[in-house]
């Protein structure tokens, strides 16, 4: 499992983009995060083309294939979605990971339990 925005934990910085053009003033390597589905398909496609890692916003299984389809790193969503999420991205075997947003640490275990990828301590 991964922990992301955790006061223990050394994790990568997610840089968020609005366009094509902010990319170019990101650090090499940098992990970019776009706005959910639809509106930054231009962007993922973009990314997916450039091997650009990404990380986005879902609000549905939907979004998480597609997500996946065009070579997201992370989705992201909340924990009740994370945990529909999860056993579709199994069977599918996504590469993409499937984080949930949390805003305790109690519920890294919730998280774990169902085999969630990761977690985001939002504060």
């Amino acid at each position: 499992m991964q922990i992301f925005n955790h006061s223990w934990i050394n994790s990568p910085k997610f840089y968020k983009i609005e366009s094509i053009k902010d990319i170019e003033n990101t650090p090499p390597n940098s992990i970019v995060s776009l706005s959910p589905l639809p509106y930054s398909i231009d962007i993922a496609k973009y990314c997916q083309k450039n091997l650009v890692p990404f990380i986005i916003e879902v609000n549905s299984i939907k979004d998480s294939i597609f997500a996946n389809i065009l070579g997201a790193k992370y989705i992201i969503s909340s924990p009740n979605l994370a945990k529909e999420i999860m056993p579709i991205a199994q069977n599918y075997l996504f590469d993409t990971q499937v984080l949930a947003t949390i805003s305790k640490e109690d519920e890294i275990e919730d998280m774990a339990r169902v085999g969630v990828d990761g977690v985001m301590l939002i504060t």
